[in-house]
């Protein structure tokens, strides 16, 4: 059985991880919607779920979703939290689970996938319900952005993160293997 020390150390290192890149890596991938912002926070939380399974992955996101909401005042307040905080969750808890099913990279890829396809989806959803209120714009206006705009935004973000992840995995996976 892990160590509840160890578990707690790892998920805090991640988690300061997680927001040290959102701090110093946001790029805006959609000219038109500078709003929206690239960091590969993602990348960092997925292998808090990776090595202990969906459950760290959401706490992770949660912990540095905070620090990020305390620490930086970036106006998202707390809608930026929460959209966040789905849109982590939606990437890396399918992919989380399908390599706790089978630790090899058919699962994590089929997981990536899924979290990719689940992130761009529910924040489809969530910025048609949400965005509205945050940026105070009639419900139609946001509807109209969300093929041009939410869509390639969050489909790039999903690849982008799938892809770091991809790459950090083959070096990882022998410890990833061991815990």
């Amino acid at each position: 059985m892990k160590s509840h020390t160890r578990y707690i150390a790892f998920l805090s290192l991640l988690s300061t991880l997680a927001f040290i890149s959102v701090s110093l890596i946001k790029i805006s991938l959609i000219p038109s919607a500078p709003f929206l912002e690239f960091d590969i926070r993602d990348s960092v939380i997925l292998i808090g779920g990776l090595v202990y399974g969906p459950l760290a992955a959401i706490i992770v996101a949660f912990i540095s979703g905070v620090m990020q909401f305390l620490f930086m005042n970036d106006g998202s307040g707390i809608i930026g939290f929460l959209m966040n905080f789905i849109s982590t969750v939606s990437f890396t808890c399918p992919a989380s689970f399908a390599y706790r099913l089978g630790k090899n990279y058919k699962n994590f890829f089929i997981g990536l996938i899924l979290g990719c396809a689940l992130m761009t989806a529910s924040m489809l959803l969530w910025n048609y319900i949400i965005t509205p209120v945050y940026m105070g714009v009639p419900r139609d206006v946001v509807a109209s952005m969300l093929i041009p705009v939410f869509l390639p935004f969050n489909l790039l973000k999903g690849l982008i993160n799938a892809s770091i992840a991809f790459a950090y995995f083959k070096p990882l996976q022998n410890i990833l293997n061991k815990w």
